[in-house]
């Protein structure tokens, strides 16, 4: 049997070792090349814990046209991307392909749409996949042939979410996550949420009614069966919140399945010893013999 396929949140990983590792990593031209170094040896980990059948790494838009359209604050927050790592972000295809992984990108949607369409996809062909991202809204894709590789520091590595795990985080389905973002809100998106609910009223109202439109349809009841408050604030943000679920909902692409593709470890160590890194190149060669 197969291994799943692994589909990469390349920016997800990449402004995580961006962050993490010093600038002090530099290539043969003097330029930084954390970002890369640190993205290649998260993917080659999971790689070799997890014998993946493909690696797909997924890149897409800053802020989808669907998202600021529903909402102009979304991402309004954000800085711009730092100078050294833009120059990374486009060498990151040309660098990734060598190891024998496939780069691909969502166009005006996000990197997010697109893992969720492999996702769905390779469920459908019968398989299985792992979503590597540091993004708890690709919870929502979780299933028992889906799984979230999700990042956190510690000599474990990252964490396997499954459906139990997306359970345990918020107590929720992982189908009702766009429903809990909608509420809570997400300031990493500058989301607000609904005025005075917050994360733990988010997971009791879902848990007692199921999603945001039977919540909402419950608030305009005679007598609803809910508190005054919340009755409040369901009717005054409707719009918005529908808006909210919205963007956090992930847009159908129309994908084709990644064939079978090992690592090519003598490839990529000889991307990696042109961009400086030494010690990667060295770890690739040794398995490639």
């Amino acid at each position: 049997m197969s291994g799943p396929l692994l589909t990469v949140d390349a920016p997800s990983l990449l402004y995580r070792a961006y962050f993490a590792l010093p600038s002090s990593i530099k290539g043969t031209d003097g330029r930084p090349v954390n970002a890369l170094l640190g993205t290649a040896n998260l993917v080659l980990q999971a790689v070799e814990r997890y014998a993946p059948r493909a690696v797909a790494l997924c890149f897409g838009a800053e802020a989808a046209h669907y998202r600021t359209d529903l909402y102009p604050s979304y991402h309004a927050d954000r800085p711009p991307m730092p100078d050294d790592l833009e120059h990374q972000w486009q060498d990151a295809p040309a660098f990734f392909t060598a190891f024998g992984w496939t780069v691909h990108h969502a166009g005006d949607l996000e990197a997010d749409d697109l893992l969720g369409a492999f996702a769905r996809g390779e469920e459908q062909a019968g398989g299985t996949a792992i979503l590597f991202t540091g993004d708890r809204d690709m919870f929502q894709c979780v299933t028992p042939s889906v799984t979230v590789l999700f990042p956190k520091g510690g000599k474990d590595g990252p964490e396997l979410i499954d459906v139990d795990g997306v359970r345990e985080r918020y107590g929720i389905d992982p189908e009702q996550v766009p429903d809990f973002i909608a509420l809570r809100g997400d300031p990493s998106d500058g989301l607000p949420g609904a005025k005075g609910i917050g994360e733990k009223g988010a997971k009791d109202l879902l848990r007692e009614h199921g999603s945001l439109e039977a919540l909402i349809a419950a608030a305009q009841q005679p007598v609803p069966p809910l508190k005054p408050r919340v009755v409040g604030t369901l009717i005054d943000q409707a719009d918005e919140l529908r808006a909210f679920h919205d963007i956090a909902s992930l847009r159908p692409i129309d994908v084709e399945r990644p064939a079978d593709a090992p690592l090519d470890a003598a490839a990529a160590a000889s991307a990696a010893r042109e961009r400086g890194m030494n010690r990667l190149a060295d770890r690739l060669d040794a398995l490639a013999d």
